[in-house]
Parts: structure tokens; C-alpha cells; sequence
């Protein structure tokens, strides 16, 4: 059974940092794209970033244009855990986060910018 657990989330001033954690259980990580997603209060479900499964040949990373060169999301297949490094935080970026595989998501996690 596919399970996602995120971790990481919390408060932050705007222009700080935080880093999502996704755990991953019930399949190997390293096959396939992890996508995360996130949801603004009052907003539909956006997506933010995706990581591409080592059996990709054209292995990449895609972000949201909001987001770019400010998250970084990377993956270690051994510990089948993703990552969502996140700079420059703004207000903007508030909201719930989570992780997707298909039609699994996990939990999600806080993340609320604020002075």
C-alpha cells in the first residue's frame, strides 16, 4: 500500500526558509515521479514541483513559474524520502503541502508565512 507522509511544515517570517520532508512506504521510490502540490486557503490545489524516477532518461525537475529558483526539490531513493527545499519565503507561498503519487496523497503539511 502506498503511503506518503509529509514533515516540515510551520510558521516563517517572509524571506525564510523551511524544508518538507515526504516519506515514502509501499513502493520503490527510485520508479517513479514525486510531485508536490499545495493548497492555498480558499484556492484549488496547485502543483509546485515534480522530481522525475531515475528510470527517466530525460531525469528532471519542473516547478511552478511562483516558485521557481526559489524551491528545490530533491529525492534520496535509499531512505525513499523527498524533499521541498523552499527560500525566500512568501506570503504567497502559504498553504497546505503535499506530496502525490498517482492517485496517493499524503496528509500535508502547514506552512504558513507570516511577519
Amino acid at each position: 500500500q502506498v503511503e506518503l507522509v509529509e514533515h516540515g511544515g510551520g510558521l516563517v517570517q517572509p524571506g525564510g526558509s523551511l524544508r518538507l520532508s515526504c516519506a515514502t512506504s509501499g513502493f520503490t521510490l527510485g520508479r517513479f515521479p514525486i510531485a508536490w502540490f499545495r493548497q492555498a486557503p480558499g484556492k484549488e490545489r496547485e502543483g509546485v514541483a515534480c522530481t522525475s524516477s531515475r528510470e527517466d532518461r530525460d531525469s528532471s525537475t519542473l516547478y511552478a513559474d511562483s516558485v521557481k529558483g526559489r524551491f528545490t526539490v530533491s529525492r534520496d531513493n535509499d531512505k525513499n524520502t523527498v524533499f521541498l527545499q523552499m527560500n525566500s519565503l512568501k506570503s504567497d507561498d502559504t498553504g497546505v503541502y503535499y506530496c502525490n503519487l498517482g492517485k496517493a496523497w499524503g496528509q500535508g503539511t502547514q506552512v504558513t508565512v507570516s511577519p
